[in-house]
């Protein structure tokens, strides 16, 4: 029982030190996160402007499994990281761009124009050392109520704080149809995993997010906007789980104890 008191202790020691720790920020996680919309159609008609500063509809573009990622083109927090992590998975995937997929990037910010747009796409397709046809990777503008309409109907949240926004780190995967079917968090991504999303999307196969429990592990950090591990949870976690554990040992050597002095008797 005193190994039991202990683990108690150190497992209050660990919440109290979470519960120290500054005021949440006035947002919400509902407020910046995501709300899968698995199955259901992306808004597709609205216009865009694409790198050359010709209006398109994403119904026009999407005719191939689509990957789709929401940035805006100034943010130097979560966004450059998770594009390199595009770019790094598009380096080793065995799909071929243009033909089994395509990737479309659209920025939420009313302020990015096709110029900047030109730009951030040139220097993305330089960091792809695998043949990649420019069309295979398009970068889009919009106005705000274009933009946001796209990413409600993909169920994308984010909150715009002074110049800047506040939003979490996901690609989505559209079917040809324009169907969302595969959701992947974070800014790093396998190329079997996104194998497999690609042929998923190709079939309009809608499959349920697996790895949702680093919702759980990770919090996201809206300074730094990005995702860090949540060290003092995990912690709580480990050590309520050693105590029952060793709880659940201490009860069947008590039950197994007591049987043998049955036996005995």
């Amino acid at each position: 029982m005193k190994m039991i008191r202990t683990l108690a202790l150190l497992a209050l020691a660990i919440f109290s030190v979470q519960a120290q720790t500054p005021a949440p920020p006035p947002f919400s996680v509902e407020e910046v996160g995501i709300n899968e919309k698995l199955g259901q159609e992306a808004a597709l008609d609205g216009a865009f402007k694409d790198e050359s500063g010709n209006t398109v509809s994403l119904r026009t573009l999407i005719n191939k499994p689509t990957i789709l990622t929401l940035n805006y083109f100034r943010c130097a927090g979560i966004c450059t990281p998770q594009l390199n992590g595009v770019v790094d998975v598009l380096n080793q995937t065995k799909a071929e761009p243009g033909k089994d997929f395509q990737v479309i990037t659209v920025s939420f910010d009313e302020r990015d124009t096709p110029e900047i747009a030109f730009q951030k796409r040139t220097n993305y397709l330089r960091e792809i050392t695998r043949p990649f046809p420019p069309a295979a990777w398009r970068f889009l503008t919009a106005d705000a109520a274009t933009s946001k309409a796209l990413a409600d109907s993909v169920g994308f949240k984010f909150k715009k704080q002074g110049d800047d926004f506040i939003h979490a780190g996901a690609i989505m995967f559209l079917s040809p149809k324009g169907e969302i079917t595969r959701y992947m968090y974070g800014v790093t991504y396998l190329p079997a995993d996104l194998q497999l999303a690609v042929q998923e999307a190709s079939r309009s196969e809608a499959r349920p997010t697996i790895n949702k429990w680093l919702k759980i592990c990770f919090s996201y950090d809206p300074a730094g906007r990005r995702y860090v591990v949540n060290f003092t949870r995990i912690g709580a976690i480990i050590v309520l789980g050693g105590a029952l554990v060793f709880l659940l040992v201490l009860l069947r050597k008590g039950r197994r104890a007591k049987s043998e002095v049955k036996e005995k008797a």
